[in-house]
């Protein structure tokens, strides 16, 4: 069964973690994992634009390294741009030498690479936790997720999901994959046209200290 929003006594093992950023204003603060993808990050960006929504990219080191241009256009279109690893690394999984220095790889990825991290699956350690914020790094989860990247979810539950869960100040995370793809082209467009019906303004998170 596919989890939307995390629930509290999860949250509660992480309280340094951003999950959702409360606002008197109604604005959400859309967010993409595993990029950039060269067809999919630049068709995300261009229908950002069409909606006038900022929103921030947390990619994987490896791919910013192959795709240079597209972390620089995420940032010139006014994005933030963070930190999923360089491996796509599972924290759970990973010998812990071994996990640190891929977050630190990841974050040498790209010169402007801001201090906020998300982990891959959000699995992460309290002890990893803890020594991100010894080293300098945001630990930032969600409020929501769309679960794009799920076969066994049809787009119309995702979006109805989306739209029932949603509120002011919600983290909400896609993925710009091939995994998440087909998923990603139907719910996004419908998700930002509603988004602007109700009055929501997509905002990418606070300008962090990098």
């Amino acid at each position: 069964m596919h989890v939307f929003r995390v629930p509290s006594w999860i949250q509660a093992l992480f309280p340094q973690a951003i999950w959702r950023l409360p606002s008197p204003e109604a604005c959400v603060y859309l967010t993409f994992d595993d990029g950039p993808h060269a067809e999919i990050t630049t068709w995300v960006l261009n229908l950002l634009d069409q909606y006038q929504a900022k929103a921030h990219f947390f990619v994987v080191g490896n791919n910013a390294r192959q795709w240079p241009e597209l972390c620089q256009d995420i940032l010139d279109r006014g994005h933030g741009l963070g930190s999923h690893t360089f491996h796509h690394r599972n924290g759970w999984r990973s010998e812990t030498s071994q996990f640190y220095a891929d977050i630190l790889e990841g974050h040498r990825s790209h010169p402007k690479m801001g201090s906020y991290f998300r982990p891959p699956h959000g699995r992460i350690k309290p002890k990893q936790a803890r020594w991100l914020r010894q080293n300098g790094f945001q630990l930032v989860m969600w409020d929501l997720l769309s679960g794009d990247y799920n076969s066994k979810l049809s787009s119309d539950r995702i979006l109805w999901q989306l739209k029932r869960k949603t509120r002011s100040g919600s983290l909400v995370v896609f993925h710009d994959s091939s995994k998440a793809e087909a998923h990603l082209r139907e719910v996004l467009p419908a998700y930002l046209t509603w988004l602007t019906q109700q009055g929501y303004t997509c905002l990418p998170l606070p300008h962090d200290r990098d």
